[in-house]
């Protein structure tokens, strides 16, 4: 949280969403339990500079998982994680020592190196360890194989023992969410190490880039973390994992009879690309630094009443984190996560609040689930589903709220997972209750469907969504979200200053209150639509 210039403005403007939030909500189907007061208090707590943006492993992150143990105390949660409230958690931490680190281009013999901050730079996320390597590049289109599509942009590739360069995204006709799936590293893995690859360049999309090259390349060092543990390492084998700026993208295509140019310009229509050997290779030389960190997951228990259904969880989850202190923005250094995931956090806290003040009966149990580490890659909601603290077959479903962002009215909610699963469609069917268009993800090129922790339950086979304010392409809530992301995701100005509409926010929470109740009241578990690609892992 920023020192405030004019405090009495910015009281001003919340205080006019806080008043108009009770009317709106009782217009949008019946009286909210939520006027977005105490919601935002929660906010304003957990993006306070004093927290210092949350890092995983920080002091700040441990002082807003403190305060968060203490309101699921008020709120009457019984703890249940495997230290009272707290689940904790063991990471390895990858930092690259760029003084002693290097990547270029090599053509013809000539050498050219290549800028961390202008052109490229090595990912701690994908290179674990210190290497040296020179290899040849191979373009693979979007570099995947998709069995279920009889799509395979690896096949007629050499690949044995070079570094395969793709562009961020996928064809148009490969479904979203099976898109999504193919486009984790983990998946994307496991083709490219089949085929005899030993390292990734990716080469950002310009037209799915949420922030620009220059913010991402401020912080492209910032400190990488895996789970301890080989059971948790999905890419075995790959050494080296490059990130491209596609203004320089260039480069890599000289000589090959193709240009970057042509290769966008496809790629923003998710139109099929070519695949063919690249005249140059990448030297890579990373000097990378490790060592341990502990975190926590914090978990909490609403029991249900119903002896049939007491014994099943359905999960409400967000995660806690953030990414800490990085480099300065307008001379701002901390990175507050107000909105991302602030936002999330602070609705955790305020359901669990309301279901005392204003208690429903519940069939089923409701686990309160803040994770750990969510920036590092989706890690400690990884951990949680892999290591549940309660049965793993008793969680029916995860409602995940991630950056829900209100800052435009709530007429529209976007539902990741509308099409998947009963709890999709149910989400549909509460927001149409309320006067509230649902509509399915309008730009499938940002993957947002695996990009945030409800993936990780997927993989497990339990039905999951996440839910946005939303908006439809081509209007003027498109622009404001747009820019938000270009000016505040990821950055120090995602605090307290922004603009926030608490009207949204509240209705928001009711909202996401009437799914939690409803999945957790209907005798039917959710299940994975018939044609859902995700059904295959309820079976595993």
């Amino acid at each position: 949280m920023k020192t405030l210039k004019n405090p009495l403005r910015i009281i001003g403007t919340v205080g006019l969403f806080v008043a108009l939030g009770a009317a709106a909500a009782a217009q949008q189907g019946g009286v909210s339990h939520f006027d977005g007061n105490s919601w935002w208090s929660h906010v304003k707590y957990l993006a306070d500079d004093s927290l210092e943006g949350r890092d995983t492993g920080s002091e700040g992150l441990r002082k807003a998982q403190a305060y968060a143990v203490e309101q699921f105390r008020k709120a009457g949660l019984e703890p249940a994680g495997a230290d009272g409230f707290y689940q904790p958690v063991s990471f390895m931490q990858y930092e690259l020592d760029e003084a002693k680190s290097s990547l270029a281009l090599v053509a013809n013999g000539e050498l050219k190196p290549l800028s961390f901050a202008d052109d490229a730079f090595l990912s701690t996320r994908a290179t674990h360890e210190s290497v040296q390597v020179t290899a040849p590049l191979v373009f693979a289109g979007y570099g995947l194989k998709i069995p279920e599509k009889n799509l395979d942009e690896l096949a007629g590739l050499d690949l044995k023992g070079k570094i395969v360069v793709y562009l961020a995204g996928s064809p148009s006709d490969i479904p979203t969410a099976l898109a999504s799936h193919y486009q984790t590293a983990g998946e994307r893995w496991k083709s490219l190490k089949a085929a005899g690859a030993i390292g990734v360049v990716a080469v950002m999309n310009p037209a799915s880039m949420d922030i620009p090259w220059s913010r991402i390349s401020l912080n492209r060092n910032h400190p990488a973390m895996d789970l301890a543990g080989a059971e948790f390492n999905e890419t075995p084998g790959q050494q080296l994992g490059v990130v491209f700026n596609p203004a320089a993208a260039e480069s890599l295509f000289t000589g090959s009879g193709h240009t970057f140019a042509e290769i966008a310009a496809l790629g923003k229509e998710r139109k099929p690309l070519p695949h063919f050997a690249l005249a140059t290779s990448l030297k890579a030389d990373a000097t990378v630094l490790s060592k341990k960190v502990e975190s926590a997951n914090l978990v909490g228990k609403l029991p249900g009443s119903d002896p049939a259904l007491e014994n099943e969880f359905v999960v409400l989850s967000a995660h806690i984190d953030h990414i800490g202190i990085g480099a300065p923005i307008n001379g701002d250094k901390i990175y507050n996560g107000a909105m991302d995931d602030g936002s999330g956090s602070a609705l955790v806290m305020d359901i669990a609040a309301s279901l005392k003040a204003h208690p429903e009966k519940l069939g089923r149990s409701v686990v309160f689930l803040l994770v750990t580490a969510e920036e590092k890659g989706l890690l400690g909601s990884k951990y949680f589903a892999a290591h549940p603290t309660v049965p793993a077959k008793s969680i029916v479903a995860d409602i995940n709220v991630d950056m829900f962002l209100p800052i435009v009215p709530l007429k529209i909610l976007k539902i990741e997972g509308i099409e998947e699963s009963d709890l999709g469609t149910n989400a549909a069917k509460i927001a149409q209750t309320m006067g509230i268009k649902p509509i399915a993800d309008p730009e499938p090129l940002r993957n947002a469907f695996i990009r945030s922790d409800q993936y990780s339950f997927i993989k497990k086979g339990v039905p999951a969504v996440k839910v946005d304010v939303g908006f439809e392409l081509g209007t003027p809530e498109q622009k404001v979200f747009k820019e938000w992301l270009t000016n505040r995701y990821h950055a120090p100005s995602d605090d307290v200053n922004q603009p926030v509409d608490l009207e949204a926010a509240a209705t928001y929470e009711e909202f996401t209150r009437r799914l939690l109740i409803l999945t957790a009241n209907d005798p039917r578990k959710p299940a994975w639509k018939p044609d859902s690609f995700f059904r295959r892992y309820a079976a595993d």
